[in-house]
């Protein structure tokens, strides 16, 4: 059992110098799915800054798949080449390089942020979205087409030929996001989920999907690259999708090849109330490592090395994903570590010798 989030984490061929990880966060600042400089400073930062791991922000697989206009994607070969600088300075700031791999399904089409975040209809650079369902997210949103088996079938490939693309441009994992209401989430919750068909109903088919993609990616990447999956481990709606559900989808995903499930919550409907507080999430990371028996990431309101330390030492989870403290504080796992595990740049020793 680890005693400190400093300890190296070994995942398949991949170790990390700590367990502590940048979360992936859309910084919503691509152009037709391309990175900007801005990327590259984001996250070569957060590396210097003394990260074991840096996972860049969910990466559409096509290009209806994004949540704004300004998210990264990584449907073709260009986009895979510009995103391998990325991968470069994560690595050469001494972090291992992870990339989120996604699809939003019925919550794509959105205006960025800071534009108000509202559904964006055609007329205004949005497009068409697709679901299990023909269920809107909420008020303002359009409501989506419902997949045909067909269509979910061009999308398993779509991931698959991201998670190789991926892999090519030299990440060293890859996340596959199935939380936060996107299309895979959507999949899993029965309040999203109203199929009748052998997607639908059951537990057991409502899982099938997102199975079948997570089993596409791992077989697209090769045997040394982990594989990791987010998750939202409730929707904290009553009838939707819970821990239990959750622990038996990681199990499927266990069973695949998937080395680490990062617990997360939330996401699938507006009106989720979720108890949000310190650690908040860190239960639903215990639960999923003991219950399935793989390895986790717990993130959420993580603020203080008091609260990481004890998250890793009591056995919760065996990662520590830090979001907007490491948008705050790039270099908090520097300033935090040990004196004998802290691996500053030759160049910033200065500033941590006492």
């Amino acid at each position: 059992m680890p005693t400190n989030p400093y300890e190296p984490l070994s995942l398949r061929g991949v170790e990390l110098r700590n367990r502590i990880a940048l979360s992936p966060m859309c910084q919503y600042s691509a152009v037709d799915g391309y990175p900007a400089d801005w990327h590259v400073r984001h996250y070569a930062e957060r590396s210097i800054g003394g990260a074991g791991l840096a996972v860049v922000e969910a990466t559409a697989v096509l290009p209806e798949g994004r949540i704004t206009p300004g998210d990264l994607g990584i449907w073709d070969e260009e986009h895979a080449d510009s995103l391998g600088e990325i991968a470069r300075v994560i690595k050469s700031g001494g972090a291992a390089a992870g990339i989120q791999i996604a699809h939003a399904g019925r919550k794509a089409s959105t205006a960025v942020p800071w534009e108000g975040g509202a559904w964006l209809p055609p007329e205004r650079g949005g497009w068409p979205t697709a679901a299990p369902s023909a269920l809107a997210f909420g008020p303002g949103y359009a409501s989506p087409q419902a997949l045909s088996e067909g269509a979910m079938r061009d999308i398993a490939a779509a991931f698959a030929s991201a998670a190789r693309r991926a892999a090519d441009a030299g990440f060293d994992l890859v996340e596959l996001h199935s939380a936060h209401g996107y299309l895979l989430h959507e999949f899993l919750s029965p309040l999203s989920n109203q199929r009748a068909d052998r997607y639908g109903g059951s537990l057991e088919n409502r899982m099938r999907f997102p199975l079948e993609v997570a089993a596409a990616v791992r077989a697209a990447l090769p045997d040394s690259v982990p594989m990791l999956a987010r998750v939202s481990a409730s929707d904290w709606v009553e009838g939707g999708w819970a821990t239990e559900g959750s622990i038996e989808y990681a199990k499927g995903l266990k069973a695949i090849g998937v080395d680490l499930v990062d617990c997360s919550s939330g996401g699938l409907v507006p009106y989720a109330k979720p108890a949000v507080g310190p650690m908040y999430q860190v239960p639903f990371a215990r639960a999923i490592r003991e219950g399935a028996g793989i390895a986790t990431g717990a993130v959420g309101m993580i603020t203080a090395i008091e609260e990481a330390r004890s998250i890793i030492e009591g056995g919760s989870a065996d990662l520590v994903s830090l979001g907007r403290l490491l948008l705050r504080d790039p270099y908090w796992p520097l300033r935090n570590a040990p004196a004998d595990r802290r691996r500053a740049p030759n160049q910033y020793l200065r500033a941590f010798s006492t």
